[in-house]
């Protein structure tokens, strides 16, 4: 178990680049901790500076109270998971899980205990005579999963696990990641560009962007309260429907203006508008697609055509052009709509988001 924290954590390369610009950022003891962000982003690299993988720039790297920037990752007491799964072809999936015991000199029969026991808890226990190309892409990680476990260490790194998975076997995954996190009661610290595993499996969710923190919070924070139109674009899928607006007020009430109506702001939403002096200021405007509905002509905010359905059994994702540009509706109302065909939507208003055109920071949380 450990607590890790990074302050002012820079990496800048030879060439000048700076992967990872000046983050901080504390990780408790039990958390579950995702690194989340598009391709480039700065979250493997974060990972491989506190595996000791990376060197450190600047700032520094604390596991447990003690400086370790110049810690050889051995001795860090952490275990990293990657996503090429990293076995050694010519051992059996049982030598390869007890390697790192092997190398340490612990007692034959202590090893052989603890490997079964590991073997056991991932399901492996009929595959520990095979070798790795003898066993699927599920089969490998699990065994790379289990050569970490059996070190015991005070925190699991895993650098997107799953990503050389076909999509039910990462679901499946998923799942035996989250029963793992539960059994060993340790931190765990992972790393995923898929907005999907970073909601349903972290506690606390680091996201990212060319080298920086864009926002740190729990998953159900960051899909309501988003910081700016960055996080708010990035996490949700499908993701947030943006459109551009200007923010006007009627008869004492604050409404977003729409090429064919208005969207009526709430009170406290008005509130944030008026005292950031936006009124009569133009706004880029956001909503989530499960916060789109079907309306009527009189009372609509978009009015458009359909382009695409895509019916996914108890819920479908509806494409509709617009003059305010596509606007995406995932509605649990699955009657088919065509290509083509006349529709008009409202929102839900206190799911609405607001950003700054220039900075793009929320102006309504």
């Amino acid at each position: 178990m450990a607590e890790i924290i990074l302050k002012n954590i820079t990496k800048e390369y030879e060439n000048g680049f700076q992967a990872v610009k000046n983050i901080n950022l504390e990780i408790k003891d039990n958390e579950f901790v995702i690194l989340v962000g598009p391709s480039g982003c700065g979250k493997s690299t974060t990972l491989r500076m506190i595996a000791g993988l990376e060197d450190i720039s600047d700032g520094d790297l604390l596991i447990d109270g003690e400086k370790v920037n110049d810690v050889a990752p051995q001795h860090r007491d952490i275990a990293m998971v990657f996503q090429n799964y990293a076995l050694y072809p010519h051992m059996t999936v049982y030598q390869n899980i007890a390697y790192s015991l092997k190398l340490k000199k612990v007692p034959k029969n202590e090893i052989d205990e603890r490997v079964k026991s590991v073997a056991k808890s991932l399901g492996l226990e009929e595959l520990l005579d095979r070798r790795p190309g003898q066993l699927s892409g599920g089969q490998k990680q699990r065994v790379a999963m289990g050569r970490a476990i059996i070190r015991q260490p005070k925190a699991f790194l895993m650098d997107e696990p799953l990503s050389n998975l076909d999509a039910k076997l990462r679901g499946q995954m998923r799942v035996e990641i989250a029963d793992l996190y539960q059994r060993l009661n340790t931190t765990f610290i992972y790393v995923t560009h898929d907005q999907t595993e970073a909601m349903t499996l972290g506690t606390k969710i680091v996201v990212m962007k060319d080298g920086e923190i864009q926002q740190i919070d729990n998953p159900t924070n960051l899909f309501n309260y988003p910081v700016n139109k960055f996080v708010a674009g990035f996490i949700g899928t499908p993701t947030m429907n943006f459109f551009d607006s200007e923010c006007f007020e009627e008869n004492g009430k604050v409404y977003l203006k729409t090429a064919n109506g208005k969207i009526e702001l709430t009170e406290e939403k008005a509130n944030k508008v008026k005292e950031g002096n936006w009124i009569g200021k133009k706004v880029i405007a956001g909503i989530r697609p499960e916060h789109v509905m079907l309306s009527d002509a009189e009372h609509c905010a978009f009015e458009g055509e359909v382009n695409v359905f895509e019916l996914l059994g108890s819920n479908a994702i509806v494409y509709i052009d617009t003059p305010d540009g596509r606007i995406v509706m995932n509605t649990p109302h699955v009657k088919r709509h065509e290509h083509g065909e006349k529709i008009y939507l409202s929102v839900l208003e206190e799911k609405l988001h607001i950003f700054d055109p220039e900075t793009e920071r929320v102006i309504t949380n």
